[in-house]
């Protein structure tokens, strides 16, 4: 086994967040999907049946040789299936990756159990926004990200998609109350939702998106 993939273990598993977050929604007992699973740091935590996808072979087969159930391939895909729903699904560090977030989150929804929820971990430029300039605040505007989300753009950016918002915070601590303090300086923030099956989108919308596929077919 690799040291320091072996150390991405490690950390999660002492990691404080995680183990609220674990806790609080009982996801070592769950049928978890976990996108944009990595090597399965995450999902080695999660309940029975749960799955791990990734796009990166390598991570697929050290996953495997841990025992992990974990998938190659891309949700994004349009030729991308999935026979299964789950309790929960689980992606942490992923949507400010992804060519699409909404169409992401409007597709994901079917793989979810009636009752199931999304906990979605993002980075966040946090309120006080000179903060990015330290250290532990840089993540949010890293290279590699296509996308930026604050804590408010995030909370919008899945309620459009079609989901109820239960909660948004850092899960720094198991306490909510004392945890919302923290939310102007939390560089990373996690959307607790279900799926809202009353969802429409606004009469406006709808009328750009007959002209957005005309355009299409022309």
């Amino acid at each position: 086994m690799n040291p320091d993939i072996e150390k991405r273990f490690v950390n999660t598993s002492n990691s404080k967040t995680f183990k609220n977050i674990v806790k609080i929604f009982e996801l070592d007992k769950k049928s978890v999907l976990d996108i944009g699973c990595s090597f399965g740091e995450f999902l080695t935590h999660f309940g029975k049946r749960s799955v791990g996808i990734t796009i990166m072979k390598e991570e697929v087969n050290y996953g495997k040789k841990k025992g992990l159930n974990i998938l190659y391939g891309n949700i994004e895909s349009d030729d991308f299936v999935l026979n299964e729903n789950f309790d929960v699904i689980f992606s942490n560090n992923l949507l400010e990756h992804l060519y699409s977030p909404h169409d992401f989150l409007c597709k994901i929804k079917k793989y979810l159990k009636p009752g199931g929820i999304l906990i979605l971990g993002v980075p966040c430029i946090p309120k006080i926004v000179s903060l990015v300039n330290l250290n532990k605040f840089r993540g949010s505007m890293a290279e590699a990200h296509i996308n930026f989300f604050t804590k408010d753009t995030l909370e919008k950016t899945v309620e459009r998609a079609g989901y109820i918002i239960l909660e948004i915070r850092g899960f720094h601590f198991r306490n909510k109350i004392i945890d919302k303090f923290l939310n102007l300086i939390y560089p990373h923030f996690y959307v607790i939702a279900k799926p809202d099956y009353n969802f429409k989108y606004t009469e406006k919308r709808m009328r750009e998106l007959v002209g957005y596929t005309d355009h299409q077919t022309n």
